[in-house]
């Protein structure tokens, strides 16, 4: 009897999918960017159909490609309903938070200002320079830089963010771009755009950048609460108009008052409001 796709696989082809490229999905899924590419290829060749446009911007979905992502999402999001009634039995509910590279970060550093261990969620955060799929449930939270047009999201602006060139010193005359396959962010489009003939180095990881700014490779640009935090790099201009952005906290409509979601809601916008 003919056996259907391997789960695994589809987990795998799932994980590329929703990420957008080998190297964040191999990282999340814990394996190297060499075998996941193998897996990809061999699990094309089993279904007999194209899955991956293979390119220089690196893996773009072909059409049944996206047909089967839609599949998977499907999947991911019963396993995720699993994992909450599985989570309610044990204790704290895991609530999955998706935002940009900083963001995450930021709240990843200050955990301990609006979360303890005695509450009743578990903040797990998901990394991505693109909007996970908060309908299918990929995540509970996310923290977005512009509204969202949704009419099953629920919405609250939290503020604005600026952005400032940074580096070790105003001697530093070059700057820092982006790697081939980086997601470009409207701060690293700037850079393109206005300082494209002065980079001296690209990276494909923004804390790679600060490294590399903070040795005085390089300049960047980075949000405030984070460049006026880190040591080592001073601010070489006023805040960039055009990069001036939003920041949205949605979630599900149906979801937001689950208590372990409405909890979190709660802390992390308590925490973004008196941000400095």
């Amino acid at each position: 009897m003919k056996s259907g796709p391997d789960w695994n696989d589809l987990a795998y082809f799932s994980a590329v999918a929703r990420t957008g490229g080998l190297t964040r999905a191999a990282a999340e899924l814990g394996v190297s960017a060499a075998t996941l590419s193998r897996r990809m290829k061999a699990f094309e060749a089993r279904l007999g159909r194209r899955l991956f446009l293979h390119g220089s911007d690196g893996y773009r979905l072909a059409p049944d490609g996206h047909a089967l992502a839609q599949q998977t999402r499907t999947m991911e999001d019963v396993a995720r309903q699993i994992d909450l009634w599985q989570g309610q039995a044990q204790g704290p509910v895991c609530v999955r938070i998706s935002a940009g590279t900083w963001t995450a970060h930021d709240l990843a550093e200050h955990l301990s200002d609006f979360w303890q261990a005695r509450d009743p969620w578990l903040p797990e955060f998901m990394y991505c320079d693109r909007d996970l799929d908060i309908a299918r449930r990929e995540v509970d939270i996310g923290i977005r830089n512009r509204r969202p047009d949704q009419p099953w999201v629920a919405r609250q602006q939290i503020g604005e963010v600026d952005y400032v060139v940074y580096s070790a010193s105003e001697n530093v005359t070059g700057w820092i771009g982006p790697a081939w396959d980086t997601a470009v962010t409207p701060s690293l489009r700037w850079v393109q755009g206005h300082h494209g003939a002065e980079i001296v180095t690209k990276v494909n990881s923004p804390h790679l950048a600060c490294a590399l700014a903070r040795a005085g490779v390089g300049r960047v640009v980075l949000p405030v609460f984070v460049g006026d935090r880190l040591p080592g790099l001073v601010r070489l201009s006023d805040p960039i108009d055009e990069l001036r952005s939003e920041q949205w906290l949605v979630s599900h409509h149906e979801a937001r008052n689950q208590p372990p979601i409405r909890a979190a809601l709660d802390a992390i916008a308590g925490y973004l409001h008196q941000r400095p």
